[in-house]
């Protein structure tokens, strides 16, 4: 099982904390393009973390069954 967590905004948008989803050679941009679509997350800005690590290419990041996904806020400076 994959484990997707939200944060912020994105957590108040879904109404849940996190999930765990059954995957199958799924890349990371194939799992957000699939949250966008079913949550509706489109206009929202995040960040995401596999494993604690940030992730910026997300086409060529493929996922493994027991990794963790975060979608994360803004950070901000301080």
């Amino acid at each position: 099982m994959l484990s997707v967590k939200y944060f912020g905004a994105v957590a108040e948008k879904t109404k849940v904390q996190g999930e765990n989803l059954p995957i199958s050679n799924l890349s990371l941009q194939e799992l957000v393009d699939e949250l966008e679509q079913k949550y509706d997350l489109a206009s929202l800005s995040y960040s995401i973390a596999v494993n604690q690590k940030l992730v910026q290419d997300k086409n060529s990041y493929m996922l493994m069954t027991n990794d963790v996904v975060a979608l994360l806020p803004p950070f901000a400076g301080g």
